[in-house]
């Protein structure tokens, strides 16, 4: 269950090791790179990379940014790859200099522009003397706030925003040209503690992620990609990567970035440019996470609590698409977060069974620790083709699993159920069980109950197994039965299964209730106080 999740990473470690034994020369510019007029061939779409030292071209082979080996994953026959990172810059610089306006203005209709920042947005916002002056911060945050300076090195004023702000307007730019911004996630660098490389660089990450979710843009998870390569490679094998200081990596290192970039991009939904690739390009593994647009813990310090379901706990990327939303996007509302992280990882269509075949239950425990938490709710779609055996005993029949269309044991939902506690517990980590959400069918003026399926295995699994259980199935049904169908109909943004906003609001107060009428909820220190 977990050959999914270490295929990116072995595909990784290959790349290295083929560098290791025969290192190429550092290339020229990539066509279009940083200094060039620009597109070479301007009837081709182009993909245009704004960023900083880390993706811009470098000194030579100890020194490469990773957008100059990226165009030799594309067929530049058929695209065009110009790479306008500037050293130096941070997102406020990159606009206020005017290298934003220059790649702005060559845009067209159906380019795609990928967007990089956040290693030098934390410097000072306005130098003091002496040398050197950069005067190159952003504002921390992804709010409207903003400080009015006498720059000391333009000596002009200048209105300096939040990062946030900064990408909003580089995505708006880009979208309002036709074209498809890409936000990325930053690069590493190499410092390790425990023997797990750091993963990004303060908040920038997680800010990244969050204004392409509200955006409702794409994102590539650069830093944990990497991170989980580096990791397995080991801080021996990467110090190599790093010959001139954590930040900068060599030739090798970069092409391992851009090899990230493109398995990154090859997983989004549609994939862009996906017609376009070079023989290079077309042997990456896709990055399967990548369209999901999975979160990660905002603070990896602190403990986190893990969300594994289904789709009426997440749906699709976690932005709101076709009005649906699940309920663990507002959980993290009722969570003191300066104490704990929510890291919503649940993924739609999947069950008890799906989401262990697929790789996601190995992703999350590969990230997981002890204090942390997990709470799990299945049963939605665990019918038909994708089900496991019913119940919750050992019976095991020989089937081909629709999944990895292997032929192998398939075991009961119960048995699936038991594999995340025991691996959960195993991790150092407290399991939750829910029961899954109530549908929308009534029955007599009530809202149907389960039977002998999901909700009573689920609870049936919990007490077996000592595991905290919120029976969410029942507690948000009599919340339903007392408000009526009227009230009821504008919580579902479908026929019956999946909740709109105000449903998905609506239900996570059953949710804090399940787990505040615990007789010993594991969560109580860290739910925030009412208001």
């Amino acid at each position: 269950m977990k050959m999914l999740f270490r295929i990116f990473a072995i595909s990784s470690l290959t790349a290295f090791a083929a560098w290791a034994q025969n290192p190429a020369p550092a290339p020229d510019l990539a066509p279009g790179a940083a200094g060039s007029a620009g597109a070479s061939r301007p009837a081709l779409p182009t993909l245009w990379v704004a960023g900083d030292s880390t993706a811009a071209r470098g000194r030579g082979p100890t020194q490469q940014g990773w957008a100059v080996p990226l165009a030799d994953y594309f067929d530049l026959t058929k695209v065009n790859v110009v790479n306008r990172a500037r050293g130096g810059r941070s997102s406020r610089t990159f606009i206020s200099e005017g290298w934003w306006d220059q790649l702005l203005a060559e845009v067209k209709k159906d380019d795609v522009v990928l967007i990089q920042f956040g290693h030098n947005d934390g410097g000072a916002i306005n130098d003091e003397p002496p040398p050197p002056l950069r005067a190159r911060g952003s504002l921390p945050g992804l709010g409207e706030e903003q400080r009015t300076i006498e720059n000391v090195i333009t000596k002009k004023t200048e209105v300096v925003h939040t990062f946030g702000w900064y990408l909003r307007k580089m995505i708006a730019d880009v979208k309002a040209k036709g074209a498809a911004p890409i936000v990325l996630s930053l690069t590493l660098r190499n410092r390790w503690e425990h023997g797990r490389i750091e993963r990004g660089s303060g908040r920038y990450g997680i800010w990244s992620f969050d204004v392409a979710k509200y955006a409702a843009v794409p994102f590539i998870d650069l830093t944990n990609q990497l991170a989980d390569t580096f990791d397995l490679l080991g801080e021996d094998k990467v110090k190599e990567l790093y010959p001139q200081d954590h930040t900068h990596f060599n030739l090798a290192g970069a092409d391992l970035h851009a090899e990230r970039v493109v398995a990154g991009l090859k997983g989004l939904r549609p994939s862009p440019l996906a017609g376009a690739l070079s023989s290079k390009g077309l042997a990456v593994v896709a990055d399967s996470f990548a369209w999901l647009r999975l979160p990660s813990a905002a603070k990896p310090a602190l403990p986190s609590l893990f969300l594994v379901g289904d789709s009426t706990v997440r749906t699709g990327r976690g932005d709101g698409g076709g009005g649906q939303w699940g309920w663990g996007e507002y959980l993290p509302n009722y969570f003191d977060l300066a104490r704990l992280n929510v890291v919503n990882r649940a993924v739609g269509g999947t069950g008890v069974r799906t989401f262990l075949d697929t790789g996601y239950w190995a992703a999350i425990t590969a990230k997981l620790k002890p204090g942390d938490f997990v709470m799990i709710q299945f049963g939605h779609n665990d019918n038909g083709a994708r089900a496991p055996l019913k119940g919750i005993g050992d019976e095991r029949e020989e089937r081909v699993n629709p999944a990895t269309k292997a032929r192998g044991p398939m075991h009961t939902w119960g048995w699936y159920l038991r594999q995340y506690i025991r691996e959960a517990r195993a991790k150092g980590a407290t399991p939750i069980i829910c029961s899954l959400i109530p549908r929308k069918i009534w029955k007599e003026g009530k809202i149907a109950r389960t039977a002998d399926s999901h909700a009573d295995w689920a609870r049936s699994i919990a007490q077996a197994e000592g595991v905290a259980f919120v029976d969410l199935h029942e507690l948000i049904a009599r919340r339903y039965d007392e408000i009526g169908p009227e009230k009821v109909n504008a919580f579902f943004a479908d026929e019956r299964v999946h909740t709109s906003a105000a449903g998905a609001e609506f239900n996570v107060v059953s949710v804090v209730t399940g787990l505040q009428v615990l007789a010993k909820n594991p969560l109580a220190t860290y739910l925030r106080a009412k208001e």
